[in-house]
């Protein structure tokens, strides 16, 4: 459907017998906030843009309405406007007669909604442009699936690979084939660490495609995971007695000619001098995009040493502990892989976290240490990852690069929600409180 425009679209979606479009808009956290529209309506709404509550993108994770977040009180509360993106038009195979759009959003006098996560991430792709390279970005995001009734596993134990776990739940190979219909080329498919964990990995993208197909992965997971009796969760670490989720970022740049410009066969490493450059980007500003990579109270409990979880700012060849690894095989698939996002993390947030780290890199032409002594968990002369997402918080405020390379707008109304959500989990008092302090005091 190269070069059409929505309407155009849904007038062929008509044709074929297509009765409902979906809207979706990506908030802050990666979930997908939508509305269905029968197609008869559907056309008109792309070209004026459909009407959604302006502060449907900043809402916190219970979607409370957050004051000083930008788009609420400021606003008088009032619409934006979905603008649906061609380039993202599919068929929903799982919904009766369905097709839906990923969104854009602005307000009536044009202006885009520049905290949301699309247009952050399009900020720092246009930057990549500038530069002269085309990102290139996967992601590997882990999920549980859990008894859709009770929430507990569907089995326990450590099986990563194991044959039998793999297809354990016959519904994981249905999984797969609705979102290869969806438009995702599934390329492997394995249980992970702990009991009904798997990992499903799927091409990477050029660009928004990346972000895109992890966003619609995701939200397909969990309403396919609904829709068959489960519970599908992306939580970084849903049970403290079982390993984390996470979700691996792989970076490769490309330059004009489609060549990866990461790699330099001449190189003891097989890395260029610009990858160099991206990866000590990656490491100065560690910190600051932790906030986005690990951006809740739950994040923290995943990163643990000798779990293959990064816990500090460091950089390795083919090192599972590192924050950054750099993936062998032949020299031109050497890329960046970034291990410190969790599987709930925004990929869209977190591809610009990444992506931005690495062009500041090469934009200052940063000198890149040598690599951690391996393992690089237990180097201790690399600093530490923050431990408290507060503390990340206040490392993106103080970034003053990264914070105007991700816009002001975003830092903004994304750590006013994030503080937000923060003072509901202090103000919560949980059931370790309760069990030990109830009958003591």
């Amino acid at each position: 459907m190269a070069g059409k425009t929505a309407a155009e679209i849904i007038e062929e979606w008509r044709t074929d017998g297509v009765r409902f479009v979906r809207f979706e808009l990506p908030d802050l956290h990666g979930t997908s906030r939508s509305k269905l529209v029968p197609i008869d309506h559907a056309a008109g709404y792309a070209d004026e843009g459909l009407n959604m509550y302006g502060g449907a993108g900043v809402l916190d994770t219970r979607s409370d309405v957050v004051g000083g977040t930008l788009y609420n009180e400021e606003r008088a509360y009032g619409d934006q406007r979905l603008v649906p993106d061609p380039a993202t038009a599919a068929i929903v195979p799982w919904a009766e007669a369905t097709g839906r759009f990923i969104c854009d959003s602005r307000w009536d006098d044009g202006r885009p909604l520049e905290a949301l996560p699309r247009h952050v991430f399009r900020r720092v792709l246009e930057r990549c442009r500038a530069l002269g390279y085309e990102p290139v970005l996967g992601f590997e995001p882990e999920f549980y699936l859990l008894d859709g009734d009770t929430h507990e596993l569907l089995f326990e134990g450590s099986h990563i690979f194991n044959t039998v776990r793999n297809t354990y739940v016959p519904f994981i190979q249905e999984l797969i084939e609705q979102v290869q219909a969806l438009g995702l080329s599934v390329i492997t498919m394995n249980c992970e660490y702990a009991g009904s964990q798997w990992e499903i990995n799927y091409a990477p993208g050029r660009g928004l495609d990346g972000p895109d197909q992890t966003f619609t992965f995701k939200n397909a997971v969990k309403e396919l995971a609904h829709v068959n009796g489960y519970v599908a969760t992306f939580m970084s670490k849903p049970f403290s007695g079982s390993a984390g989720s996470g979700m691996h970022t792989h970076v490769s740049l490309l330059d004009a000619e489609g060549r990866n410009v990461l790699a330099d066969g001449t190189d003891a490493e097989g890395i260029s001098a610009l990858c160099r450059h991206f990866i000590a980007g990656q490491l100065r500003h560690a910190g600051s995009a932790y906030a986005l990579l690990a951006p809740t109270v739950n994040c923290m409990k995943r990163r643990r040493t000798h779990t293959f979880s990064p816990t500090n700012v460091s950089w390795g060849l083919e090192d599972r502990s590192a924050l950054v690894r750099i993936k062998g095989g032949s020299i031109e698939s050497r890329h960046v892989e970034h291990r410190a996002p969790t599987a709930l993390a925004n990929p869209y947030l977190a591809a610009a976290a990444i992506l931005g780290a690495g062009l500041l890199g090469i934009e200052e032409r940063l000198e890149l240490e040598s690599p951690a002594f391996p393992p690089a968990e237990e180097d201790g002369t690399k600093p530490q990852l923050p431990t408290d997402v507060r503390e990340s918080l206040a490392a993106l405020e103080r970034d003053e690069k990264l914070r105007e390379l991700l816009g002001e707008e975003f830092v903004s109304a994304y750590t006013v929600m994030r503080r937000h959500e923060l003072q509901r989990f202090d103000d919560h008092v949980t059931d370790w409180e309760w069990d030990e302090y109830v009958e003591v005091f």
